[in-house]
């Protein structure tokens, strides 16, 4: 049983092509999945009633938006973390989970490091760590330390959901395992080109990819280099005018 669950997921992954709506919806085990590029970065996703935002930040716009269940922050810079556009979308009980740097300013966040793992809403959360090799702003410098930053790797219903965050192709991507849906960013001086994103993208091999925090970079670089390689790319509008 469980294997026919597993390859009816599969299946209905794969059959999936470009969408021209903003939303994205994906089956699971345990209901759909949908995901909506905000801006940049920020992202709502919804499933099973509960609404969940990564990295909340204008100029996204969330007046009026629906209140957050859960809220996952990625790292300290200001298209990550704003506190008043994190406050807007709060309730009381909304869960906020962050790297222990970004706690120390949302004091209201629950820190998780990378390497560990939550779970809240049916929903399994795993904190990767995001970081730079080699740009910064000065030789011997960094933009992204290694260990201030989270990506993370949702997990609804049996599918696997990814987040890089601000990072380049660090050997913990590389490394990751059984990805289905994977949000890869790409921008220059701060992470990463297209072309090294799919050279990282390539390693772990999701089933889709979708470009976001791709400001300034030319996507048509990113998609040419996964053709052949059966990974779908996915290219949606993170910079509504």
């Amino acid at each position: 049983m469980r294997l026919l669950l597993a390859l009816g997921i599969f299946f209905a992954l794969s059959s999936f092509v470009s969408a021209t709506a903003a939303t994205q919806v994906f089956p699971t085990s345990a209901g759909d999945v949908k995901i909506t590029p905000l801006y940049h970065a920020s992202t709502l996703i919804e499933a099973g009633g509960k609404v969940i935002y990564l990295d909340p930040a204008k100029p996204a716009k969330l007046d009026g938006s629906r209140k957050a269940d859960l809220i996952l922050i990625t790292d300290i810079h200001q298209d990550h973390m704003d506190p008043a556009a994190i406050a807007e979308i709060s309730k009381a009980g909304t869960d906020i989970l962050a790297p222990p740097a970004v706690v120390a300013t949302v004091t209201t966040a629950k820190p998780i490091a990378n390497g560990e793992n939550k779970t809240c809403d049916g929903w399994t959360i795993e904190a990767i760590p995001a970081y730079n090799l080699k740009r910064g702003p000065a030789p011997g410098k960094f933009f992204h330390d290694k260990g201030r930053g989270n990506g993370y790797v949702l997990t609804y219903g049996g599918v696997r959901f990814y987040f890089s965050g601000d990072t380049e192709g660090v050997p913990e991507m590389r490394a990751l395992k059984n990805i289905d849906v994977a949000f890869v960013c790409m921008n220059l001086p701060y992470t990463m080109p297209p072309d090294e994103a799919a050279d990282a993208v390539k390693a772990f091999h999701p089933k889709i990819v979708i470009p976001y925090h791709y400001h300034g970079s030319d996507l048509a670089v990113f998609k040419k280099g996964l053709e052949g390689t059966g990974i779908e790319v996915r290219l949606l509008e993170w910079y509504p005018q």
